[in-house]
């Protein structure tokens, strides 16, 4: 995939809920729960961190090379980036790829996620190990803010971080180590979500 990312993200407390909804409305199932592992690479002087890229490595039912550029924000507050995004043979020939190249692997990050679609909008439902989250991604701001409509969300609450940005906002306070947004790190701590500074949508 080749163009621009342009979506708005929403903490939520009953994501089943989100789900049924999605369902009545007819929207089409076109991914199933699937887990998710992520590493997201810079180099030594943190080029790409420094300058808001991201460049991605996913793990779903396929893998996927990411990048992405800096974040511009449009009407109504909703974030839009260039993004480019293909499938590659194998995980681990990518990762040594990128290495050979100079990049490491800065952080790691897992979440569940289903992803539906209803007219021209993708609606991700995303469980990450601090809390549950939709993303709604469309090709302009009046679509998405139409499904959030839909949907019940408040605007208001839209979130306009990453979802390691936000985890960067707790890592101290618990003692955690910020490359590692994992299940397993945070299976013992509850974070709030005033812990993050977010509120929910639903």
């Amino acid at each position: 995939m080749n163009g621009h990312e342009t979506e708005a993200k929403f903490y939520i407390r009953d994501l089943a809920k989100i789900e049924l909804r999605l369902q009545e409305l007819k929207a089409q199932l076109i991914q199933p729960r699937t887990h998710e592992t992520n590493l997201r690479f810079d180099n030594a002087n943190n080029d790409l961190r420094s300058t808001s890229r991201v460049l991605r490595l996913r793990q779903d039912e396929k893998a996927r090379f990411t990048f992405k550029g800096p974040s511009v924000e449009k009407e109504g507050g909703i974030l839009s980036r260039r993004e480019i995004e293909f499938v590659v043979e194998d995980f681990e020939s990518a990762k040594h790829f990128l290495e050979a190249l100079g990049y490491e692997a800065v952080v790691f990050y897992e979440k569940f996620r289903a992803t539906y679609e209803l007219g021209d909008t993708h609606i991700m439902l995303d469980e990450l190990p601090y809390g549950e989250f939709v993303e709604i991604e469309g090709e302009n701001v009046e679509a998405i803010h139409n499904i959030a409509n839909l949907l019940g969300l408040n605007w208001e609450s839209m979130i306009k971080a990453g979802y390691h940005a936000l985890f960067e906002r707790v890592t101290e306070k618990y003692n955690l180590e910020p490359s590692q947004l994992s299940f397993a790190a945070l299976e013992k701590v509850k974070i709030t979500p005033d812990d993050l500074g977010i509120q929910a949508a639903d």
